[in-house]
């Protein structure tokens, strides 16, 4: 009886779609490291990037940002022009607003806080996102950027870029 169960089960797994099982294939446990720049070109952090069952891990580890919160998003375009960072064009937003009317680019309920030392290490998950092959994928149109901006401080539309990085499919 345990062998049968043990099949079917087997089986199970087998009959997934192709596309689903290519949505969390790429790269299995190996990260994709994004340089991130300031205006200036200086490095001022990574980026790494994996691959999770609930979308994109993303671990940060900032330098020689200015203290505060600031905003952190997937943007559509893997360029990061300085000083502005607007080459990085929109939010990424694969098929439409998502469920809970965010865009795929967007990181619910996360803000990026700095430390008085200029510095942050943080891991978040990126939900409405993917490493795979599908359009949620942020190599997608060859590829994608992440971009933080500068905190709110009551300023009107959207906050400065302050940095940048782009997410590209490794060779």
């Amino acid at each position: 009886m345990r062998s049968i169960i043990c099949v079917t089960v087997l089986l199970a797994g087998l009959s997934v779609p192709a596309s689903a099982q290519e949505a969390h294939s790429h790269v299995a446990g190996k990260a994709v490291v994004v340089d991130i720049k300031n205006a200036q070109g200086e490095t001022v952090g990574t980026a790494a990037l994996t691959s999770v069952p609930e979308g994109v891990r993303i671990k940060l580890d900032i330098k020689n940002l200015p203290p505060g919160q600031h905003s952190m998003h997937i943007h559509q375009i893997a360029k990061c022009d300085p000083p502005d960072f607007k080459s990085a064009g929109p939010h990424f937003n694969a098929a439409g607003h998502t469920q809970d009317g965010s865009m795929s680019g967007d990181i619910p309920n996360f803000f990026l806080i700095v430390a008085d030392d200029h510095t942050a290490h943080v891991t978040v998950v990126a939900p409405n996102v993917t490493m795979g092959a599908d359009s949620h994928s942020v190599f997608s149109n060859g590829g994608t950027a992440l971009v933080i901006h500068a905190s709110e401080g009551g300023a009107p539309g959207s906050p400065a870029r302050i940095a940048c990085g782009a997410i590209t499919k490794p060779e």
